[in-house]
């Protein structure tokens, strides 16, 4: 089972930026954790990590994942509430995906309450910080198996 890890702009910056929303580990630290939790889950689930600042990049990463990957966990940051265009290429790919977030954007600014990814995705994980990937790992493993 192979599964694409998708994080979005300023996400490198974690440990440094705003440690007292987002925690003070970083995107390397949640990347370790998230290889432990699925060879406890499955020795099968084989992970890729990728992360850009560039919304076209991310585009081209989830077009490419098609008839690749058997699920996407992405992290789109920003653009959670920006991106028609990334929204668009996940639903075109049609690969289930489990959108993730550290902080819980229901409890935040009015803007971020808005996901355009939300609606294209198996489901939503958001306010559990960095065991929140776990959970989007637990919950695309089950739909996938």
């Amino acid at each position: 089972m192979k599964i694409l890890v998708i994080n979005g702009p300023n996400l490198n910056m974690l440990g440094i930026r705003e440690p007292e929303i987002y925690g003070s580990f970083t995107l390397e630290d949640i990347e370790k954790e998230l290889i432990s939790y699925a060879a406890e889950l499955d020795s099968n689930i084989s992970l890729e990590f990728f992360r850009s600042n560039f919304e076209g990049e991310i585009i081209d990463k989830i077009q490419s994942a098609l008839n690749c990957f058997d699920g996407i966990i992405i992290n789109p940051a920003a653009y959670t509430h920006t991106s028609v265009a990334i929204s668009d290429a996940v639903a075109a790919v049609g690969i289930k995906t489990v959108e993730v977030h550290l902080s819980n954007i229901y409890s935040r600014e009015e803007f971020r309450h808005n996901s355009y990814i939300a609606p294209k995705c198996l489901g939503q994980v958001a306010g559990f910080s960095k065991t929140g990937y776990k959970m989007a790992l637990l919950g695309l493993y089950e739909a996938l198996k």
